[in-house]
Parts: C-alpha cells; sequence; structure tokens
C-alpha cells in the first residue's frame, strides 16, 4: 500500500483499519441481541455506553484504562477525512483532547506509562510525524522515534521494565522495538508470519499487539492469527509460536487478566468477538446480533468486557460497547 494520505482514507473507508474516537459516556443501551439474564453467555448483559461521531472522525480505534477509571481513547479520523485525536474521557463522561495530527494522519495505538506518560502512534506519510509520541503528565506532545513514512504502526506495549515499547507494523512485518529513555527504533522482529497478504482486499499484517507474561503477543489481519514470540533474557524474541490461525479479520485483542492466557479478540470485518483459548481453541462470543459495527479494540476491567467498534460500515455505528464476563460459561467444565 501506497504511504500517501489519499489511500490511507480509501483502506479506511474500506474498513481496513479500525480507528478511535472519544465522545461523552452515555447511559446504557441495550441491544437486541443481549441475552436474557437466564440464558448463560460467555459475555451478557451487552449495552452501548458511549457513542461517537463518525462524520466528525470519531471512529474508536484503540483503548487504555487509567488507575482513576478514566480512558484513553485513539479517533483515527482520516476515515471521514478528519483530523485524528487522541481524548481521555472521565468517568462522568467529560472529555477532554490530549493530542491531535495533521489530517490525513492516523492515531492508532496508545499506552500509558507507570509514571502517567501516554505513549501513542502517528500513522503519518510525512515523515516528519510518522513513529511514536509521548505526553508526560502536564507536557506537550513529543516524538520520541521516528518510524518509516512508508509503514504503518498499530498496536503497541510497554515491557514490564518500562524500558522498551513494541509496536507492531501492519505494512513493514515488522514488530519495532522503541526505546523510552530516546533514541532509534529497531526492528526487534521482521518475518513472514507477521507479513501482509498482497492479494488479500484489505493487506494489513500485523495489527494488535501486547506483552504479557514474558512474551510479545501479536495478530496478524491478513492471516487471520495469533502469535506469541518470547522475549530471551537478552531482550532478542525467541521462536515464534502460532497459537491459532483461526481468527478472520482479527484485529487488536486483550486477555482476560494479567496471570491468564485467555484472550478476548476483536475481528473487525466478520462483526464478532471471539476467546481464544490457551490450547488455541477458538470461541465466538459476541456477533453483529449484538450491535457489533467495525469491532476494532477489546479490553477488559474487571468482570466486564468493553468493545470499541470503529463504525466503518454505513450507517457507522461508531460506539464503546460494555458486556459482563460469565466465568462459568467461560470455563464451562471448571468450578468457580
Amino acid at each position: 500500500m501506497s504511504g500517501n494520505s489519499t489511500s490511507l482514507k480509501k483502506r479506511l473507508r474500506a474498513g481496513a483499519v479500525v480507528a478511535t474516537a472519544a465522545v461523552a459516556l452515555s447511559a446504557p443501551t441495550a441491544f437486541a441481541g443481549t441475552p436474557t439474564h437466564h440464558q448463560q453467555r460467555v459475555v451478557s448483559d451487552v449495552a452501548t455506553v458511549a457513542k461517537f461521531n463518525y462524520s466528525a472522525g470519531e471512529i474508536p480505534e484503540n483503548v487504555t484504562f487509567n488507575p482513576d477509571r478514566s480512558i484513553t481513547l485513539s479517533l483515527i479520523g482520516a476515515a471521514a477525512g478528519k483530523r485524528p485525536s487522541l481524548v481521555r474521557v472521565s468517568p462522568s463522561g467529560h472529555r477532554t483532547v490530549l493530542a491531535t495530527s495533521a489530517q490525513g494522519d492516523g492515531i492508532t495505538g496508545n499506552i500509558r506509562g507507570k509514571d502517567g506518560t501516554v505513549y501513542y502512534n502517528v500513522w503519518s506519510s510525512d515523515a516528519a510525524r510518522s513513529g511514536v509520541w509521548k505526553l508526560a503528565p502536564g507536557g506537550t506532545p513529543k516524538r520520541l522515534a521516528a518510524l518509516p513514512a512508508d509503514g504503518l504502526p498499530n498496536g503497541m506495549a510497554l515491557d514490564p521494565s518500562g524500558r522498551t515499547i513494541y509496536v507492531a507494523d501492519s505494512l513493514k512485518s515488522t514488530v519495532w522495538a522503541v526505546p523510552v529513555a530516546g533514541g532509534l527504533a529497531k526492528a526487534w522482529l521482521t518475518e513472514p508470519a507477521l507479513a501482509p497478504v498482497k492479494s488479500e482486499a484489505v493487506p494489513f499484517g500485523a495489527n494488535g499487539l501486547r506483552f504479557h507474561k514474558g512474551a510479545v503477543w501479536v495478530s496478524n489481519l491478513a492471516q487471520d492469527s495469533l502469535l506469541r514470540i518470547p522475549v530471551a533474557t537478552d531482550g532478542k524474541p525467541g521462536r515464534i509460536h502460532v497459537v491459532t490461525k483461526n481468527l478472520d479479520g482479527v484485529d487488536d485483542f486483550t486477555f482476560l487478566n494479567d496471570h491468564s492466557d485467555v484472550v478476548f479478540a476483536a475481528q473487525n470485518s466478520p462483526n464478532l468477538v471471539s476467546v481464544v483459548y490457551p490450547g488455541g481453541k477458538t470461541r465466538t462470543v459476541l456477533t453483529a446480533s449484538d450491535g457489533l459495527a467495525s469491532p476494532s479494540a477489546t479490553g477488559v476491567r474487571g468482570d466486564q468486557l468493553y468493545v470499541l467498534d470503529g463504525g466503518l460500515v454505513a450507517p457507522h455505528h461508531a460506539q464503546l460497547q460494555r458486556g459482563t464476563i460469565n466465568l462459568s460459561a467461560l470455563f464451562p467444565h471448571q468450578s468457580h
């Protein structure tokens, strides 16, 4: 794919990338597909807790939960021909714009450091803007490291030491390593397993990324896969383990908790959320009947599953949904 902004807009309008938005939190609205209380589903009581204005560029792409119970959202903007933004939404629904970028750019992944610094990716055809940016508490946005303008920095994660940020590049078949202290980004891993498939309608490879239990986990949208890559003691990548290749259109994902390898994965074009168990078995837990509309990312807070919907296809229901995780249904053969 070309790195220019026109191509970016075309890809987004085609549903190629999930975007991000933020708007005041509204009262939950249940969908027709929400199960009744006597039904035992893995995720129940699904409701919309925030609605976004797609035409204004409020297109949800990525979410971070903050200790004060606020959330930080990436809003991609370009799908609607608008500037992207990074927004914090308070528990009461008050919205604060933290950062923006130029029209034609996209803001994709965002994460939070222990000191409250926010890190986020800017996808831009302008080499002066493309890369990882940081926003310290009370400060102004500064670029931490440049990334190739013909790439697509997407999902990102901070290692537990707080020294390295890993970034999935959807076009370069690469996971980048960016030093938090500053310096050049390095290609930590470049492999065919991270590559896009050019024959696909959406040729985006490595997409979501999480650091979990000593490994970098990456989803590949074009290859429908979830990968686990151990980090060796010297910081180098270990052998790639394919967890599953059964996630059609997988975008970003999250874990049940810090100790569990159970994954909740957003599947963008099929309008699904699936659970991936440690052995690689997958199970669909939410569908379009639950109101899913181009789901781009998931997040777990306690027993609540959050789903970001980019609304890339008309009628563009960009929103944030929330449902309750039922452990007895998630693990039907275990007692709790």
